[in-house]
């Protein structure tokens, strides 16, 4: 165990001595650290802290109590700001973001984000001292004094946090998770949001592996996008022939699992001369020394994250920054807090891990909006995948979505960039020859140039998929979702680029960023503005951009190097056609971080929150050069049930192929229960299918600045 880290912000009385003049004079942090811990510690007077139990935590699931000395490590205690150090924090974002203001730019440190916007160190204080004197260790008080790392057992959650914590059996499979909302004393409650995790349910990677489909969609032919043809489409290109090559900056990719072999790293620049760039390099490392989580089921996911942020930026740093699961957190968490409080940071942070708002429970969509927005303020720039299963995020890999409309939490703060997929239309318009040459260069280069876009989405629900099929509808018996073709090529499931917005689904058992009882998601932030097709619905929506990220189902994927042969690899040798190919916006999400590491590159340093200035490009004269708008399709996707499904005729579980416990129909994800409204459409500017669309990478680069 760790013991205590030091306030590091108390070695200087205001810290004054520690800031430029200018930065301090315009900041706004003359707002005092105001102690909100005023009442004695009554452990009789207590508070729910709500919104937090899982859904899988029922009577039918329970298997029993876990013994008292089951060990719980690195549990992580999410704290408050007082209200006015929260905006002032707000506003001075804001500033970093604003070319008129004389903090533009000037990023912060770890120390100074807890110093001038942290919760007061007396009221940190007490709350150690509360886990202590139950019995905890106190692992680590991150910088910003907005997380406490501590470890112990399941008794001493118990007694601590009124809360069991019990052995799960999910169909079929073992887990474990308090079984009702922790409490703590009425005292804490103004400073403790909640512990982020009290279960094993696990984030779940965004690789969603090349679909083998037959008989009519195998008629398709195959055209595997490689790193040439990513160059040619999105005009990385030119980017690369200007020298722009992400030389100096350092991206780093989240995970909790190590790589296979790194060696298929080095393979896969080699093969597709990506090693002419002598400045790109790949570490990996465990951010704060977290445990070393070695290599897991999710190794393809950390293979494909590092190969192609590397083919965006092939001169860049890489960091794969891995740490292991505990039983109750997550690894990606741990590396995520370690990462964004070690000094200094990576310039781009890329996540391809979701879950759903509603699924994942108040106190850890507060630690992603509070680790994304700490992230932001040091200059930043956070990229986070918006998910693969259309707008039913709580229903990802499933063959249908049973619980309505909802969105990743992992991706829907206002201080990360959402990054959503998009398929090439050409298969659908039947133009293939048009856009991909009938040979290979030496690279295995073949795209042409720009191909047209639709959204992704491989669910029978799909109007494009349907009229390409031949049927009138996806949803319904004589859609496409009722058809026999639907079921004997896996066409039944929710695989498709995510979107929508943020808050709770209609299902009654959402539990997203509870409010009074109620669901609400985060309020619209002012730079989602200014662009024709952004709802007038107040809160976030998502995706923000969109990148090529199908499994196949037009005959397109992604080529990667990743030879480990239990999670579905194969041998990284002969022509890259037989490599491993999957899709899903685990593919984008580091392509856009790539891209942002040659726009830092190019402007000569860190831009933090990416959004202010994507949003304002969308709206002036040069939106046209900088994106591709998607304006045909949809990401809706086969549903069962009551909630925001269309259309359905039958439910049923295990029909078909599917195994035992998967709830089927053949419905489509709507939002109207009258008449089929696509959750949700794609249109000219923006939507909530792909955001504003895809990038010209290299004008993207050359008009940046007119969006600041």
């Amino acid at each position: 165990m760790h013991s205590l880290r030091p306030y590091p912000w108390l070695s200087c009385a205001a810290l004054l001595c520690c800031l430029s003049p200018a930065l301090h004079a315009q900041s706004g942090r003359s707002v005092p650290a105001r102690v909100l811990i005023t009442q004695p510690i009554d452990p009789s007077q207590l508070v729910t802290l709500a919104g937090n139990t899982r859904s899988e935590a029922t009577v039918e699931n329970d298997r029993g109590r876990v013994p008292d000395n089951f060990a719980l490590d690195h549990l992580m205690l999410e704290l408050k700001r007082s209200p006015e150090r929260e905006q002032a924090f707000t506003n001075f974002i804001d500033q970093q973001q604003d070319p008129t203001s004389p903090n533009f730019h000037k990023w912060l440190t770890p120390a100074q984000v807890g110093e001038f916007f942290g919760p007061s160190p007396k009221d940190i204080a007490t709350v150690t001292a509360w886990l202590r004197s139950n019995g905890f260790t106190i692992n680590q008080v991150q910088p910003s004094g907005m997380a406490i790392d501590f470890s112990g057992t399941a008794g001493q959650v118990s007694a601590a946090f009124h809360t069991e914590i019990h052995s799960l059996s999910v169909n079929g499979q073992a887990h474990i998770a308090n079984m009702s909302d922790p409490k703590i004393p009425a005292a804490l409650a103004p400073v403790i949001a909640g512990i982020v995790s009290l279960h094993d349910f696990r984030p779940q990677p965004m690789l969603k592996p090349r679909r083998n489909l037959s008989g009519t969609i195998n008629n398709i032919p195959l055209q595997f996008v490689a790193p040439p043809d990513l160059a040619t489409i999105y005009n990385l290109s030119a980017a690369f022939n200007a020298g722009i090559t992400g030389k100096g900056q350092t991206i780093a990719l989240i995970e909790n699992t190590n790589l296979f072999r790194a060696s298929d790293w080095t393979t896969f620049r080699t093969e597709f001369g990506l090693n002419s760039y002598t400045s790109g390099s790949l570490q990996t490392v465990h951010p704060g020394s977290c445990s070393n989580p070695g290599v897991n089921s999710n190794d393809g996911e950390a293979a494909l994250d590092v190969e192609w942020a590397t083919a965006a930026a092939p001169d860049a740093t890489l960091l794969l920054a891995s740490c292991a699961d505990t039983q109750a957190t997550p690894g990606i968490v741990i590396a995520l807090q370690n990462l964004v409080s070690s000094s200094p940071a990576p310039q781009m942070i890329s996540v391809s891990y979701a879950g759903c708002e509603a699924g994942i429970g108040a106190a850890m969509n507060a630690a992603f909006n509070s680790v994304y927005q700490q992230a932001v303020s040091e200059g930043v720039s956070v990229f986070v995948g918006a998910g693969d299963s259309g707008a039913a995020s709580c229903d990802q890999n499933m063959v249908a979505a049973t619980h309505g409309i909802g969105v990743s939490g992992f991706a829907s703060t206002p201080y990360n960039v959402a990054v959503g997929g998009t398929d090439f239309a050409d298969a659908y318009q039947n133009v293939v020859s048009t856009y991909w040459s009938p040979t290979n260069s030496g690279t295995f280069g073949s795209a042409i140039s720009y191909i047209p876009e639709i959204p992704w989405n491989g669910s029978c629900a799909s109007g494009i998929l349907a009229n390409f099929l031949g049927f009138p509808t996806g949803y319904g018996a004589s859609g496409l979702c009722g058809s026999t073709l639907a079921e004997a090529e896996g066409l039944q499931n929710t695989g498709a680029g995510s979107g929508g917005p943020s808050g709770c689904s209609s299902g009654a058992s959402a539990q997203s960023l509870v409010v009074g009882g109620s669901c609400q998601g985060y309020a619209k932030p002012s730079w989602q503005a200014g662009v024709s097709g952004i709802p007038n619905d107040g809160v976030r929506d998502l995706p923000d951009v969109s990148l090529f990220a199908s499994d196949g189902v037009f005959g397109h994927a992604y080529v990667f190097c990743f030879t480990d042969p239990s999670n579905g690899g194969a041998p990284c040798s002969g022509n890259p056609i037989d490599w491993a190919a999957a899709g899903g916006t685990s593919f984008a999400t580091p392509i856009m971080a790539g891209i942002q590491a040659l726009v830092n590159e190019h402007l000569g340093g860190s831009q933090g929150n990416p959004n202010p200035v994507l949003y304002k490009l969308a709206a002036s004269s040069v939106a046209s050069q900088v994106f591709h708008p998607v304006p045909n399709g949809d990401i809706a996707v086969n549903c069962a049930g009551d909630n925001s499904c269309f259309g359905q005729s039958f439910v049923g579980r295990g029909r078909g192929a599917f195994p035992t416990g998967y709830v089927t129909g053949n419905g489509g994800l709507s939002t109207s229960s009258s008449a089929f409204a696509p959750a949700f459409a794609a249109g000219n500017a923006y939507s909530l299918a792909t955001g504003l669309g895809s990038v010209n990478a290299y004008n993207l680069i050359m008009n940046w600045t007119k969006g600041q």
